[in-house]
């Protein structure tokens, strides 16, 4: 047996309570480069506690509905954020903490363009990747190199599934 979860429109005002939506909005906050760039100036709540920031590359298979979720994983030391840069939308699955335990997972898909920064501590699902046709979906992560245990992993008794996206869209 399966529980279903609704998949949601990624906002940065729905994703607020487990991290930030990384993207332009309105006008740059600065124009840089004798005029020719706009930068949007620090969008994400990035913490790493004693660690150091580091960038990594990632190559992760693209994922089809229906989709179960079995788990969840959080890092207890520092943020965690994903910025796509093959193109990929993603499913982004968070869940809020009680007791050391996730509960009901909240499921957003992205728009192409989007990143999240998930902050520390946040219940995330593993990197998810849809719509990209059969390849691979390339992401730099930004998140913490030091020392001590940054991973904590929860197996659901019951795994939670997705089946369909927003307007009814399956893939």
């Amino acid at each position: 047996m399966t529980r279903v979860l609704p998949v949601k429109p990624l906002t940065a005002q729905a994703f607020q309570p487990w991290g930030d939506v990384i993207e332009p909005g309105g006008a740059p906050d600065r124009i840089i480069n004798d005029g020719r760039c706009g930068r949007f100036h620090d969008r994400a709540r990035l913490d790493f506690g004693d660690g150091r920031a580091g960038i990594s590359l990632f190559d992760a298979e693209e994922r089809r509905l229906p989709l179960d979720i079995p788990l969840v994983e959080r890092h207890p030391l520092g943020s965690q954020a994903f910025m796509p840069v093959s193109g990929a939308r993603m499913l982004v699955v968070v869940a809020d903490d009680e007791g050391g335990k996730p509960l009901t997972p909240n499921v957003f898909l992205s728009a192409p363009g989007q990143s999240v920064n998930i902050l520390r501590g946040v219940w995330h699902g593993v990197l998810t990747p849809v719509g990209t046709g059969g390849a691979t979906g390339q992401f730099v992560v930004v998140d913490r190199i030091g020392e001590g245990d940054n991973l904590e992993e929860h197996f659901f008794d019951l795994p939670w599934r997705v089946e369909v996206l927003p307007g009814g869209v399956i893939l």
